[in-house]
């Protein structure tokens, strides 16, 4: 089942992504004019209220994700899967970067037929360019309901500069996503 598109006012909408470590996910989001807000949590699993500590402890079935609410006269739902492509490691069956396990998989959790149709033709045109050197693995599935993290979990970049640099330099996601997109 489908969880429709909360419409806030006229030219709002949701969007889902899961792409490793929720953290690393905001920064790109957030420097997109038309992105209103950027939310970090937890979706595609059946556990009701997961916590970061079940979740990532693996078993709940959920991601770690982010919950985009976006300006859609401002920004469209194509431009948001291109950042979203373009921070992730779509190769990786078993996680993000250092962040191994289902709960750091990648994925499109889509709201409505629209974007599923966005989804899976921006996934389709990156398969047709074979500018990766493998397959695509990242899901394009049904939103569920989503789950804030803890607030100590919001906007952790700007609350913990040092601490995020480091953990991102350290995953070497940078790396990794430079080798992946930028000659490509």
């Amino acid at each position: 089942m489908t969880v429709e598109d909360p419409i806030i006012s006229k030219g709002r909408a949701t969007a889902t992504f899961a792409g490793g470590c929720f953290w690393c996910m905001v920064p790109p989001f957030d420097a997109e004019p038309g992105v209103l807000e950027t939310i970090v949590g937890y979706t595609g699993g059946s556990t009701e209220y997961p916590t970061y500590k079940k979740v990532s402890a693996g078993g709940s079935g959920h991601a770690e994700s982010i919950q985009i609410i976006y300006d859609s006269a401002i920004v469209s739902y194509d431009r948001l899967l291109e950042i979203f492509w373009k921070n992730i490691d779509p190769l990786d069956s078993d996680g993000q970067f250092c962040d191994k396990g289902s709960q750091y998989r990648s994925a499109v959790f889509y709201h409505n037929e629209e974007q599923k149709k966005l989804a899976e033709l921006s996934k389709k045109r990156i398969e047709g360019s074979d500018s990766l050197p493998g397959s695509i693995v990242t899901e394009i599935v049904p939103a569920l309901t989503f789950y804030p993290a803890e607030e100590y979990h919001q906007e952790y970049y700007k609350k913990n500069p040092l601490r995020y640099k480091f953990y991102r330099r350290s995953c070497r996601r940078d790396k990794r996503l430079s080798e992946l997109w930028e000659t490509n």
